[in-house]
């Protein structure tokens, strides 16, 4: 079974709940945020420690294991996934 998307955002957008949503809505998953200054910036700089220790076959769930846990924002809209489909 393939498992369920999941969006994180980050940057000053993540605090608009409605921004959100609209997020949510569109790739039908769920949309979660992480209480860190600068988070725009967070997912770049373990991204870039993950390439510095790649040779040593380190995952990069092993890297961010030491984050700050996300937060569920929101959730998809009931039947938000039907209004894309006729598309």
């Amino acid at each position: 079974a393939v498992p369920r998307s999941r969006i994180l955002a980050t940057g000053g957008a993540s605090h608009n709940k409605n921004i959100l949503q609209v997020l949510s809505d569109v790739f039908n998953a769920p949309v979660y945020t992480i209480d860190t200054t600068n988070s725009a910036c967070l997912g770049s700089a373990y991204r870039a420690i993950h390439g510095l220790v790649a040779e040593t076959n380190v995952s990069l769930a092993d890297v961010v294991k030491l984050a700050p846990e996300p937060r569920l924002a929101v959730t998809p809209t009931a039947g938000a996934e039907e209004v894309g489909k006729p598309m």
